[in-house]
């Protein structure tokens, strides 16, 4: 989202947190209405083009937001959501973007209030990991001959008791309604908001073996004391580094692996 839009979500997330929401059961609540509501703006095309027609007043797109989710979700969902329909978006799929990322910072939120953030992250992480070395499985959830059923009773034999209650919600969601995305950009979405409630960043090391608990924690602190915030480790190990760890924190990568020192001088033999 970017100008308009990026403003109208920004005011949208301090409502949310205007909420003061304290029971875990009362966010997971709030972000399962508002994934309910992003599947129907999905559906109705007509609707969502409605409630985010600039050229409507914003009293008219609150009125018919009010009378359509009256008495069937909470109104703190109903009023987050009038909120959305009275906001300015550059185009309508804004809107819809973020009731669902509303509804992702709700779920997060739940895992907050059950200090249960690592381990969300860790099993959107491992999750993701599991996807992307398994084609058949990946296939699987990004078909569209598996029906929604199938999907979900498939990640329920996968993840159940093996990750949190909102972990396997948001996974579940991520892969039922992709909504135009591959799995990984879905879960990223996930993480990221997840970091950023966290006010962490998300640091993907690189390294043959794994590391030590004590390796962890020096190298968290450092990549915080560089960067200025907390930062979360997601360790991948990979047999091809041959040495040393490489560290990517967004789109900018630390590569102190021996195996990119080798391949350097390679490039220097060859030229």
């Amino acid at each position: 989202m970017r100008g308009v839009s990026r403003t109208s979500y920004a005011e949208l997330t301090e409502r949310l947190e205007a909420e003061d929401i304290s029971s875990a059961q009362t966010a997971t609540r709030l972000g399962d209405e508002l994934f309910a509501v992003v599947g129907l703006l999905d559906t109705e095309h007509a609707l969502r083009r409605a409630l985010s027609d600039p050229g409507k007043p914003a009293s008219e797109k609150a009125a018919i937001t009010a009378a359509l989710l009256h008495g069937k979700v909470t109104q703190r969902a109903e009023s987050l959501v009038v909120a959305a329909a009275e906001a300015r978006w550059a185009v309508s799929s804004d809107l819809v973007a973020a009731i669902e990322q509303l509804a992702i910072e709700s779920l997060v939120l739940a895992a907050q209030i059950e200090n249960n953030l690592d381990e969300l992250e860790d099993g959107l992480f491992r999750f993701g990991r599991v996807v992307s070395g398994d084609p058949d499985l990946r296939a699987a959830l990004s078909s569209t001959w598996l029906p929604a059923e199938g999907k979900s009773g498939l990640l329920e034999t996968l993840l159940r008791g093996k990750v949190s209650a909102v972990t396997q919600r948001l996974i579940n969601q991520m892969v039922v309604h992709p909504r135009g995305r591959s799995l990984t950009a879905a879960l990223d979405l996930c993480a990221s908001i997840a970091a950023k409630r966290r006010e962490q960043l998300i640091a993907t090391v690189r390294a043959a073996t794994d590391l030590s608990a004590a390796q962890r924690r020096r190298l968290a602190g450092a990549l915080a004391e560089s960067y200025g915030h907390p930062v979360h480790l997601n360790v991948v190990i990979d047999p091809t580094v041959l040495g040393g760890i490489s560290v990517q924190i967004g789109d900018e990568l630390i590569d102190g692996t021996a195996a990119t020192r080798l391949a350097a001088v390679r490039r220097r033999l060859a030229s």
